[in-house]
């Protein structure tokens, strides 16, 4: 699908942007792989551990539009990952997470139709869903953005979908590495927030692989959402530190009991297919299309009116030797 083709990743630095460009470099031959972040170290330490002739390096931020059309050029595919992530940081700095994540959002759009760029995919997150917190409000509103540019683009090619995902194992500020670095620092009890708390669970190739599958597969204008697996914070616990104690220290400002990925209002708009669900606009877009069926042939069919895809209602939960298991695989 990449062979000879050349894709742009923003925020390629970052966890999922590293991952995501080495298995592009694994699987395929592309003609051009673009790095593009503001982090010149991680940058520098990414060139010499890859050294791969099609990489090609662009310091720089989604908030500066020009920059953008610059390194996009003769670009077939983007993949949007640079965000601004940290929930409270992004209450104590609203303007910021703003200015990344919403004018940011507007700032790829603007340079792929500039470009002519075929296909654009942008990575959401749980928290657009029913949003509590200016993170994931930032985040809803890049998603209408995305979603809309397939009007905007008018007489431009240029398509664009979304990628909606939970949690993802051992990322950088989640539970998992604070859990293992409290265990190892000789902790005699771990903190749990709330015990009936759930979290969807991914791993960062999970990942990446679907955002691969998600290119083939779409027409413009879905949000795709994997069917992943379910974990209770305490079974994560027990899984990490078997047999520790455990204390309640309650909710944090802007976190959810569970979590919610397709909301019980998008019902009517969902698609059910065999390993992940399609949201379909809500706007009418300016070329009508059939969105159960993809690109690809696969079928999906419409979900029932209560339907809501929710990590504490998930049919899927993970075990403790299954989550175990998952960040041995993962880490």
């Amino acid at each position: 699908m990449l062979d000879g083709k050349s894709i742009f990743v923003s925020g390629a630095t970052g966890s999922f942007g590293q991952r995501f460009v080495r298995t592009v470099l694994s699987r395929f031959r592309p003609r051009r792989v673009v790095v593009f972040s503001r982090d010149e170290l991680k940058q520098y330490e990414m060139q010499r551990e890859l050294n791969d002739p099609c990489l090609r390096f662009f310091l720089g931020d989604v908030r500066d539009e020009a920059r953008l059309v610059q390194a996009m050029r003769d670009v077939d595919y983007v993949i949007h990952a640079a965000a601004l992530k940290q929930v409270p940081a992004a209450e104590y700095n609203p303007m910021e997470c703003i200015k990344t994540n919403v004018l940011g959002a507007q700032h790829v759009i603007n340079a792929a139709l500039a470009n002519e760029v075929d296909k654009v995919i942008a990575l959401s997150t749980d928290k657009a869903a029913n949003p509590i917190n200016l993170y994931g409000a930032t985040k809803l509103a890049a998603d209408k953005l995305f979603v809309a540019a397939n009007n905007m683009a008018g007489r431009h090619r240029t398509r664009f979908s979304v990628v909606r995902y939970g949690n993802v194992v051992g990322s950088r500020g989640s539970v998992v590495p604070l859990f293992r670095q409290m265990v190892a620092e000789g902790a005699k009890e771990l903190p749990i927030t709330d015990r009936r708390m759930t979290r969807f669970w991914i791993t960062l190739q999970q990942g990446v692989d679907f955002v691969l599958r998600s290119l083939e597969r779409m027409h413009g204008g879905e949000v795709f959402v994997p069917k992943i697996p379910s974990a209770r914070i305490t079974d994560l616990a027990e899984a990490i530190a078997p047999g520790l104690p455990t204390k309640e220290i309650g909710i944090r400002p802007g976190e959810k009991l569970h979590e919610v990925m397709v909301p019980a209002d998008d019902s009517r708009l969902t698609l059910e297919f065999a390993d992940h669900y399609v949201i379909k606009p809500a706007i009418n877009l300016n070329v009508p299309t059939d969105f159960s069926v993809n690109a690809v042939g696969e079928r999906g069919r419409a979900v029932t009116e209560d339907f809501e895809y929710n990590s504490g209602k998930n049919p899927w939960f993970l075990t403790v030797p299954e989550i175990r298991a998952l960040i041995a695989w993962a880490l």
